[in-house]
């Protein structure tokens, strides 16, 4: 299996299915099952029950998972979804570079 090339909080855009071309930002990512929930994107409506945390029931909207590979990380200097390279600084921490332009994605400390 592939690895993942998307990170909390990476802008991302949908690639294929229902939401194609929404862009959004990752709020989780699920290695396992190798999917991610992006902000406003596959939204689902399910039931809700009133509960201890959630006060008032009734029909909630939420965002629901989808496959990594439906989506690419948004370069933010091209402003276009790129595929991501690697690279190493001096200092030993690998980061992740837009493949179009160089620009690194990660910041780096």
């Amino acid at each position: 299996m592939n690895t993942l090339n998307v990170k909390k909080d990476d802008f991302v855009e949908v690639r294929a299915g229902k939401d194609k071309g929404k862009r959004g930002k990752v709020l989780s990512v699920n290695p396992k099952d190798f999917s991610v929930v992006v902000e406003k994107v596959n939204v689902v409506k399910r039931h809700q029950r009133p509960t201890q945390k959630v006060k008032q029931g009734g029909i909630i909207e939420k965002e629901s998972k989808i496959k990594a590979n439906n989506v690419m990380v948004v370069c933010p200097k091209c402003d276009k979804p790129v595929r991501l390279g690697g690279k190493k600084l001096e200092s030993g921490k690998n980061v992740r570079i837009c493949r179009k332009c160089g620009e690194t994605l990660d910041l780096v400390s």
